[in-house]
């Protein structure tokens, strides 16, 4: 286990409060996707980002966000490096970031079971305006390829719905 120094911890922070720039409801700490803030040396940072998904053409903007808030704060130099391994997955979504798509209108991602196992089969997708499990899939992609277009069969609302991973 690698413990960050004060000083890294300080930038991750800064870093991992950078919005999400496709759903800006939530910061990029809340998304999961920072992975590592590391100080190379005086004035020299390096930043980890997985993205959501290979290709995820939202990595820029969130490299270009990162090294701004960073430059900002004093840090000259800053590298953003995409890292794959390990893979993204919604888990990494923390307790906070569900809690705040689902304020936001937008059905969070049904969690793995905790022994780490396969996500329980559930066949319902509960709405994010009245709660209902009576929803139906209007689209299987909607305004980014992470989410998934729903409509409440209760209330009529259309929803977005995060996509597990």
């Amino acid at each position: 286990m690698v413990t960050d120094t004060p000083l890294e911890a300080e930038l991750r922070t800064l870093a991992g409060s950078v919005p999400d720039p496709e759903l800006p409801v939530l910061t990029l700490a809340e998304l999961g996707v920072l992975r590592g803030v590391d100080v190379e040396g005086p004035g020299r940072v390096t930043v980890r980002l997985t993205p959501t998904y290979t290709g995820c053409p939202a990595i820029e903007a969130m490299s270009a966000d990162i090294e701004r808030v960073l430059h900002e704060n004093g840090v000259p130099e800053v590298s953003v490096v995409t890292v794959l391994a390990p893979a993204w997955s919604t888990d990494d979504i923390s307790a906070e970031g569900r809690r705040k798509l689902a304020e936001f209108g937008i059905a969070p991602p049904r969690a793995h079971s905790a022994d780490g196992g396969p996500v329980p089969l559930t066949l319902s997708v509960r709405c994010p305006h009245c709660g209902s499990t009576e929803t139906e899939l209007l689209s299987r992609f909607s305004s980014t390829a992470c989410k998934a277009l729903r409509r409440c069969v209760a209330c009529r609302e259309p929803f977005d719905h995060f996509k597990e991973l």
